[in-house]
């Protein structure tokens, strides 16, 4: 009777809850599951574009969830001061080697014919547009990354990746998000941001997801939204009381008022009038807030506020066919991404993006060589993006380099991972969060940060 009164309360207030997973967590003695703005899912997150049979095992695999240290790690105040951190996923194994040009190989040149970006050249605008003697930047992005690469607000991180080999994208995606060591056994309940927020202040944690990814799975309840469409009403006065009374006393009851609390909070500063007023104050580009940008937008809206940590995933980066050069689909979703990642610093104003940094990565790079359909299919190293207003000087790329011949490509194919991504992101957030060794040893086990001077 109790459980039918609870759904019709929430039926009425336009919510949808996993209920199977929320009442049996009511009789669990383990922590509380992520805060969820609609009360949704806030069981087992679902990889994106895997199915419930792909959820249901990576359930099946995952071991007891660990207990969060309860040690804090000094990091700023909580205001404009504190850093800032956003995570890009490119779902599908977005095609690297035409982003970060390798204008210095000819080897490049020969390998992609017909799908290969030309050296830079003033009368040509399909051309690649110059970073230094070795490296230059797909031309989609000229009027976005590039003009923040020329201040000294981007680097690029060649030969970026994990040791992950199955080139399976659900695969190599949970290897990544878990951030745990290959080879051993997988802990499905202990994603890498999860394990992060511990060390900071899981409150000020945000997936910007309609699913809680797993990377940030775990025991510190993390709150997740997604930002395709603009925030829901929150729930009315009415059916919130009957909401909260129906939990008054239980164990979830707190994480129910966190939720609704939060959800009122998200439907505020992203009501259809605050961000219209937020876009026209920001319309000194001309580029019109659509598609990924205008999500970009919310995202920075929040972050302006208590959120400091978040993820957001993008999809559609397998290029098997006719993914183009300088024009076709890979540069369009170029051209997406690098105006939602400008307006991200345009958003967050100079003050703030100073204190903030973005990654962009993919679960994998795809094949030095084009295939036979004008495409490239699912290789191993990648190319990764560190954004930022407050980046420490230095050349626009970093991180281990190798000139690119058949003999140095990994199993004469792909690029070599010579920077792993938990070393990279250990050694940026022992910089920007000042986290200790041991903080990080609990982030990242068994991997060593690797100093590259980012920030």
């Amino acid at each position: 009777m109790r459980r039918r009164h609870l759904l019709h309360a929430v039926s009425a207030a336009g919510l949808s809850i996993s209920t199977a997973r929320l009442f049996a967590a009511t009789t669990a003695p383990a922590a509380a599951p992520p805060a969820d703005l609609g009360l949704e899912k806030p069981g087992a997150p679902v990889p994106v574009e895997a199915n419930a049979e792909h959820a249901q095992a990576s359930e099946r695999r995952g071991a007891p969830a660990p207990q969060a240290s309860g040690e804090v790690s000094e990091v700023g105040e909580v205001g404009e001061g504190r850093p800032r951190f956003l995570l890009v996923f490119l779902r599908g194994g977005y095609d690297a080697t035409n982003l970060l040009v390798p204008i210095g190989s000819s080897f490049y040149y020969e390998q992609r014919p017909r799908i290969a970006v030309a050296r830079p050249s003033a009368s040509d605008p399909a051309a690649a547009l110059p970073l230094d003697a070795d490296w230059g930047l797909h031309p989609a992005l000229r009027q976005s990354v590039y003009r923040l690469a020329q201040s000294g607000q981007v680097r690029f991180i060649p030969f970026a990746g994990t040791e992950d080999l199955s080139r399976s994208h659900f695969e190599t995606q949970d290897s990544i998000e878990l951030g745990q060591p290959i080879g051993g056994t997988r802990n499905y309940n202990s994603g890498f941001l999860n394990r992060l927020a511990a060390e900071l202040d899981a409150r000020q944690a945000l997936s910007f997801t309609d699913q809680l990814p797993i990377a940030f799975r775990g025991p510190a309840r993390i709150a997740n939204a997604g930002l395709r469409e603009t925030a829901r009403p929150a729930v009315d006065a009415k059916n919130r009381v009957l909401i909260t009374r129906m939990y008054e006393g239980q164990a979830l009851g707190g994480a129910v008022e966190e939720g609704l609390a939060l959800r009122e909070e998200l439907a505020r500063d992203l009501s259809p009038d605050r961000m219209k007023a937020m876009t026209d104050a920001a319309g000194r580009n001309a580029i019109p807030a659509r598609g990924f940008e205008l999500e970009a937008r919310r995202i920075a809206a929040l972050m302006r506020g208590r959120f400091s940590l978040g993820f957001i995933d993008v999809g559609g980066w397998d290029t098997h066919v006719n993914q183009g050069g300088a024009t076709g689909q890979l540069a369009n979703r170029f051209e997406e991404l690098g105006r939602g990642l400008a307006a991200i610093a345009d958003e967050l104003g100079p003050g703030l993006w100073r204190q903030t940094t973005v990654m962009v990565i993919s679960e994998f790079g795809r094949t030095f060589r084009e295939n036979g359909n004008r495409g490239t299919d699912h290789g191993h190293g990648s190319v990764y993006w560190l954004l930022g207003g407050g980046l420490a000087s230095g050349g626009p790329v970093a991180g281990d380099q190798v000139s690119l011949t058949a003999t140095t490509l990994f199993q004469n194919r792909d690029y070599p991972v010579l920077n792993d991504y938990r070393a990279v992101l250990g050694g940026l957030w022992r910089r920007q969060f000042g986290l200790s060794d041991a903080a990080l040893a609990r982030v990242f086990p068994g991997a060593q940060p690797k100093e590259l001077r980012l920030v």
